[in-house]
């Protein structure tokens, strides 16, 4: 998966409290192997029961069409256990999530695929909306290293991470990935298990 470092892009404001997952990604994709998941998220919210764009939704709107980060509300992303969720974020292009509170599945598979969310304080998320709500097109930078992010009056503001999360975003690492970075134990492992234990390679 792509690393993340640092990164300066268009922010959206999303003020909708309590998203669920499927508002971001609607169940009925979900059978859908060949699923278009950038046109698929948010999808009920972004288009009208005929397939055309609902102009009042934020991502319809020209200044905010290329965002890669959003500003949320509470509980973004609660709900189901939906990895399409984070998979459609990412295929719109969106790398980061700043919200007050995420469900906590979401949280967990955003890191696995590539998408920083970081938890800040209601006041602040609030104030940041209401700058790129203002502003629109205005961008904001962050930082991942040194866990610190700028809003779009350019004040500074620090953010936590858990420590395994940084690792595996700054070095674009998944679950294979990491896996993969002890392939020569398990190669070893297995040649040993060969013959401390013959019969489980042994052939029918």
């Amino acid at each position: 998966m792509e690393a993340f470092t640092r990164l300066t892009a268009v922010a959206a404001p999303f003020d909708r409290p309590n998203t669920d997952t499927d508002q971001i990604t609607p169940g009925r994709f979900l059978t859908r192997w060949d699923a278009d998941w950038a046109k698929v998220l948010f999808h009920d919210l972004r288009f009208d029961g005929n397939g055309a764009e609902r102009p009042d939704f934020i991502l319809n709107q020209a200044p905010f069409r290329d965002a890669k980060i959003l500003v949320a509300n509470v509980n973004f992303a609660c709900g189901s256990s939906r990895e399409s969720a984070v998979h459609a974020l990412v295929a719109y292009g969106f790398r980061a999530v700043i919200a007050p509170s995420f469900g906590d599945i979401f949280f967990n598979n955003a890191s696995k695929n590539g998408l920083l969310t970081f938890v800040q304080d209601t006041d602040t998320c609030d104030r940041l909306r209401q700058q790129l709500h203002a502003n629109p097109g205005a961008e904001m930078s962050i930082d991942l290293e040194a866990q610190r992010y700028s809003g779009p009056d350019g004040a500074h503001y620090a953010f936590k991470v858990d420590s395994f999360r940084k690792y595996v975003l700054l070095n674009g690492l998944d679950d294979i990935d990491l896996t993969m970075q002890y392939e020569d134990k398990i190669a070893a492992h297995e040649t040993a298990l060969r013959t401390e234990i013959p019969w489980l390679s042994t052939k029918a």
